[in-house]
């Protein structure tokens, strides 16, 4: 069964704005904690894919005696979930090592504020089982889908340079996981850059083979992203604090628990429980702390958009990041 995302409808555009806090740059004014009663009152509005952040804080019983009320939205990758949150559609939500870049490039509301590692072999260009595509060279020319802004989209960026090629050298297809699935099993694409679990469903249902994977072309990371309208408020301010402590502390039990997370994963999406394993078997996201080194591995990719005109002018990533909650993140890690 094909594992299809949801989409929230966003009646805002992305905002556009060259100056201040608003578009990244500078550190955003970090207001006072709230108390219990005034928490209480708070609505975190967060948004998720599909068996994503919501399925694991569920899967670790961390949903439990949240001291404040949480609305989900569901989308199809990390792109629109950012352009929601510059809108001031959600508050946070979690996405790969590109969709900030994107975002940043386009002057967006947000912010990152945590960051996670993830298992680089799982980030893939896959082909058909009969595809006569023996190496990256051989993709010139080729039809590739991915979806735009995402983390497949630098991996594929980079996996191109590595072998002497760049964006040009393809025709690129922009299409969402489920619609490059259609494609790819009809094969009216040539490969399809992608990510798990979508990487092994194919695998094991569509028989794909991998091409590249993520090894010296993906740094592996994902953000915990919020608005700097939250990131402003007093009451979503305090329970962003707490909403990202949970997300680190659902990491670090998924990482030893992985059978009951793959058995969560697969009842939250319809997954086949085989794939869900495979992909949790593979090694899922682990935090790490959001340091210069980070920024750097993001600024990199960054460049290399840049330097490929597919972005207009030069990214500086720095001015997106928010390191307010390292020192209760660094405390969560620390306690296991």
């Amino acid at each position: 069964m094909l594992w299809r995302k949801g989409t929230i409808a966003v009646a805002a555009v992305l905002a556009v704005s060259a100056c201040g806090t608003a578009s990244g740059d500078g550190p955003a004014a970090v207001p006072a904690a709230v108390g219990a009663a005034d928490l209480a009152k708070v609505t975190l509005k967060v948004g998720d894919q599909k068996g994503g952040v919501k399925s694991l804080l569920t899967a670790a019983n961390l949903l439990q005696g949240t001291p404040y009320r949480i609305e989900w939205a569901t989308f199809t990758s990390g792109p629109p979930l950012l352009e929601a949150a510059s809108a001031g559609a959600i508050d946070a939500g979690r996405v790969g090592n590109t969709p900030p870049i994107f975002a940043a490039a386009a002057k967006a509301k947000i912010k990152v504020i945590s960051v996670s590692r993830s298992n680089v072999e799982r980030e893939a260009v896959l082909v058909p089982p009969d595809s006569p595509l023996q190496n990256v060279a051989s993709l010139k020319g080729k039809t590739i889908g991915v979806a735009k802004g995402t983390s497949a989209h630098g991996q594929l960026l980079n996996t191109l340079h590595n072998n002497g090629l760049s964006t040009k050298d393809v025709k690129l297809s922009f299409l969402q996981p489920s619609e490059a699935y259609a494609a790819f099993t009809q094969h009216t694409i040539d490969a399809w850059a992608i990510w798990d679990p979508y990487t092994a469903q194919a695998q094991i249902e569509a028989h794909a083979r991998v091409l590249a994977d993520g090894r010296g072309a993906s740094n592996g990371l994902g953000f915990l992203t919020a608005s700097t309208a939250a990131l402003g408020d007093p009451g979503k301010n305090s329970a962003l604090r707490d909403f990202a402590v949970r997300v680190v502390k659902a990491q670090m039990w998924a990482d030893t628990h992985r059978g009951e997370w793959a058995q969560a994963w697969a009842k939250e999406t319809g997954l086949k429980l085989e794939v869900a394993q495979k992909a949790v078997e593979a090694g899922r996201d682990l935090p790490i702390v959001l340091d210069d080194a980070v920024v750097a591995s993001e600024q990199q990719l960054a460049d290399a958009f840049t330097d490929e005109k597919t972005l207009p002018g030069k990214v500086d990533f720095a001015a997106f990041v928010d390191r307010r909650f390292g020192p209760d993140l660094d405390q969560a890690r620390s306690n296991g």
